[in-house]
């Protein structure tokens, strides 16, 4: 969440903005779009550098305007008939090369990660030119860096049946879990309750409210068995981001390391 880096809008410089959105919101909502980049391409900005470079800054154009359409049918009221253009989305920006990008990631093809986010709203008249400027940052610094929407993680749940469930019992107890916990199978002509999957169950201990089973089953969880969910916006995939996390961790370790060996002892 913290401390892996992204590339995020940092600055956004507005030449012209005629839509009913203040420069200040736009420039907020523009930053917040993640943007698919390779951090791991580029360098930190140096604060106070006022001229971005190749090696630190993705530049993005943004330049629109709404009009009328003059094939509308005079009845109609629907906007996306009446106008072009007049939903300003995140599939309108477009990746301006800052000095030999263009040679330095030839495949990259830098754009945001979803081309349906709604930005803004136009009216015939009104448009919106602006250029802005993409740097490496951490979720530390700003929301706009966290590279994940949620990160989490819980033990293993660990359900034993105590004696063989049956019939309807069986179907009462598939019921209490989540699809996919508990299967029924049929055994000699009689519906058999089996665990088909204990990690999928949420805990919901909803077996507990129902006196004929709640003493059939036994609800656990394995201590040293953790599933950990990370759901990441899209800038990089969960692995990628669970594998550089670890490096995070891992320097920070071995810096603490360095400090102690540093420390002259008594």
């Amino acid at each position: 969440l913290p401390e892996v880096p992204t590339m995020a809008v940092e600055k956004v410089f507005v030449y012209n903005n005629t839509s009913i959105v203040q420069d200040e919101i736009l420039a907020h909502r523009l930053g917040l779009i993640p943007i698919r980049a390779d951090p791991r391409l580029f360098e930190y900005r140096n604060q106070g550098d006022e001229e971005g470079t190749e090696i630190d800054t993705l530049q993005f154009q943004l330049k629109i305007k709404c009009s009328r359409n003059p094939q509308a049918a005079k009845e109609s009221s629907d906007p996306n008939e009446l106008y072009f253009n007049h939903k300003v989305y995140s599939k309108h920006m477009t990746w301006v090369p800052l000095g030999n990008q263009t040679d330095l990631f030839p495949d990259a093809g830098f754009r945001p990660v979803h081309d349906d986010i709604l930005i803004a709203l136009l009216r015939p008249g009104q448009e919106i030119d602006v250029l802005m400027h993409c740097v490496k940052g951490i979720g530390k610094d700003h929301a706009k860096f966290s590279p994940v929407a949620t990160a989490s993680y819980r033990l293993l749940p660990d359900i034993t049946l105590l004696q063989p469930v049956e019939d309807e019992a069986a179907e009462m107890l598939q019921k209490c879990f989540s699809p996919g916990v508990i299967e029924i199978q049929n055994i000699k002509g009689k519906k058999v309750a089996r665990v088909a999957n204990a990690r999928l169950d949420t805990f919901s201990r909803e077996v507990f409210r129902h006196e004929g089973l709640k003493n059939l089953v036994r609800l656990a969880r394995v201590r040293n068995h953790y599933i950990f969910s990370v759901e990441s916006t899209g800038i990089l995939p969960p692995d990628v981001l669970v594998s550089e996390a670890i490096k995070i961790l891992m320097g920070k370790c071995q810096r603490f390391l360095n400090e102690l060996d540093s420390v002259p002892m008594d």
